[in-house]
């Protein structure tokens, strides 16, 4: 489980930068846009194993988050389900302060960015506290009920 929520990360990230000059991955050439990631998700999917993510979204979309939007094929082709949450619809969840992972339902790996969304000094931070874990696993059930199929979602 993969919840992220804020609207940039990374905004000198190259591929970032790509795309606001117009470049666009091609859907129909997969090797020019399949990376290592994929590989990790496909072969975790063809396994059996659920890789859902979520993000929380302010409306209108950042282009960061239309960047991703775009892009998001590549992680349904590799087996990852996405849904989008428009910030709106979380008035009422309690959320965690920082985008996280749960993995196997024992780890919690906190993502932790500055301001401008370049990774910060505590970067990732990896914790096995149970009720940390339950915590985000449960915060992350909450925005995954209310979350839009990336299928179906259409930014604003």
């Amino acid at each position: 489980m993969h919840l992220e929520m804020r609207d940039s990360y990374m905004r000198d990230d190259p591929a970032f930068i790509a795309w606001q000059e117009g470049h666009r991955a091609d859907p129909d050439d997969r090797s020019s846009w399949w990376r290592p990631w994929l590989d990790v998700v496909a072969e975790a999917t063809s396994r059996g194993v659920a890789m859902r993510r979520c993000r929380i979204v302010s409306e209108p979309v950042s282009d960061y988050i239309r960047y991703e939007y775009d892009g998001t094929f590549t992680n349904v082709a590799a087996g990852e389900r996405v849904r989008w949450l428009p910030r709106r619809r979380t008035r009422d969840l309690a959320l965690p302060g920082v985008d996280f992972w749960v993995m196997d339902e024992a780890v919690v790996i906190y993502n932790h960015f500055s301001g401008d969304g370049q990774w910060s000094e505590l970067g990732m931070e990896v914790v096995r506290d149970p009720a940390l874990v339950k915590l985000c696993g449960a915060a992350f059930e909450s925005a995954w009920e209310r979350g839009i199929d990336h299928a179906e979602y259409r930014p604003a």
